[in-house]
């Protein structure tokens, strides 16, 4: 079970999101184990008592999300709704703890919350999630957690009055870090062939791990296929892009296997972009910033659900925006007609699905361009914002 924490510990402290001094995880099996973080070890210790729960996970993030996050809301407000697709399918909302609760009420403020969500936003602790049954399900949660909120604070920065400058001086070293591209080495991800089960497996296993060290996908979402004559390679649902092996299915086109019922929930899209287009491989991640800015839409219209029902066709540097219902066929509608174009295509809160002729390199090179353009221009936008401001107060 340690090494289990371990593990997880290991790969967010990779990520380079979280606070290394802050994290803790906490698993039970025969006795209570913890990883990390000493002086909260009694606090979710007794959250876990009260939950029954198998793991628990804090950390707070590097950059002042959760404090930029709070002073934006009224005191009375009890949770937030981000935007982005991961938030509406996988944690609805996220309730928000304020430092003065969890100083009256201690571990059942955050019990509470967690018996109805996946995570919770704590003020002074940071992101709290919980793994019902496993280790891996609280850093999904977790995961998803910081994805959600990370889109929601810097999304707000575009929209929303912009917050105290003293504040806002706390992300200078993730604009830093924007002014930077994602590197392009995208060595190894040669073309192979269809024909070779062997080979299929070793590019789908290559080019997940590679999206998942550029942090082109969050979490455990996102996923990849390979078509071949008569059916389609394509990863598990629940499936990590860099731990692939064991995790892929092979679904006949005419549905004769069951293989499809633990394929990943977007097969239908897969399957349609397939019909639509020669090419053989499709590659879909949760980019940031092409997220943040697939949700900053300037259009006025009338729609309510834009997220599944806006028909209309935005162009994100010549990259077509759309619309349509996750895992309920609707970017199956909506992504064959437009991802022809460029090979690339961006779903609203979604992330982006781009594609190749017969390798990796393509699909994986194309969604890094994207990405890089998506930071250098929310940059620019973001600092016109903050010019303005600057130049009005002056005046």
């Amino acid at each position: 079970m340690i090494r289990q924490l371990e593990y997880y510990r290991n790969k967010i402290q990779a990520d380079g999101q979280i606070n290394p001094a802050s994290l803790l995880l906490l698993a039970q099996d025969d006795e209570t184990v913890f990883c990390g973080c000493a002086e909260l070890r009694s606090l979710l210790a007794e959250v876990q008592q009260q939950l029954g729960c198998t793991c628990l996970l804090v950390g707070m993030p590097l950059h002042p999300y959760v404090d930029l996050l709070l002073a934006g809301l009224p005191p009375s407000a009890e949770r937030v709704v981000p935007l982005d697709t991961e938030t509406r399918t996988f944690l609805h909302d996220i309730p928000l703890v304020r430092k003065q609760e969890l100083c009256l009420r201690g571990a059942a403020a955050l019990a509470e919350r967690l018996r109805h969500r996946k995570g919770v936003i704590v003020e002074g602790l940071g992101l709290v999630a919980a793994g019902a049954l496993t280790i891996e399900q609280a850093y999904v949660n977790f995961c998803s957690l910081l994805h959600a909120t990370t889109v929601k604070v810097l999304l707000d920065l575009l929209v929303e009055p912009l917050p105290d400058p003293a504040l806002l001086a706390g992300f200078e070293p993730l604009w830093d870090q924007l002014r930077m591209p994602l590197p392009l080495e995208i060595a190894g991800l040669t073309p192979f062939d269809t024909h070779s089960e062997t080979e299929v497996m070793t590019a789908l296993d290559i080019a997940g791990r590679r999206t998942v060290e550029l942090g082109l996908v969050d979490s455990f979402f996102g996923n990849i296929s390979v078509a071949v004559e008569d059916a389609i390679y394509i990863s598990q649902t629940g499936a990590s892009l860099d731990r692939l092996p064991g995790s892929v299915d092979l679904v006949l086109n005419d549905d004769s296997s069951c293989a499809g019922l633990s394929a990943s929930s977007e097969l239908a899209a897969h399957r349609a972009i397939f019909s639509a287009t020669a090419d053989q491989t499709i590659l879909h991640g949760h980019p940031c910033f092409s997220v943040i800015l697939s949700l900053l839409c300037e259009e006025e219209c009338k729609t309510t659900d834009c997220w599944k029902d806006c028909a209309r066709v935005r162009l994100l540097n010549g990259v077509p925006v759309v619309a349509g219902e996750v895992g309920a066929g609707g970017l199956a509608r909506s992504l064959p007609g437009v991802i022809g174009r460029c090979r690339l295509a961006l779903v609203y809160g979604h992330g982006v699905f781009a594609t190749g002729t017969n390798d990796f390199a393509e699909p994986l090179s194309a969604m890094l361009h994207f990405e890089n353009w998506c930071r250098e221009h929310y940059l620019q936008r973001l600092n016109l914002r903050i010019r303005t401001r600057k130049e009005n107060y002056e005046y």
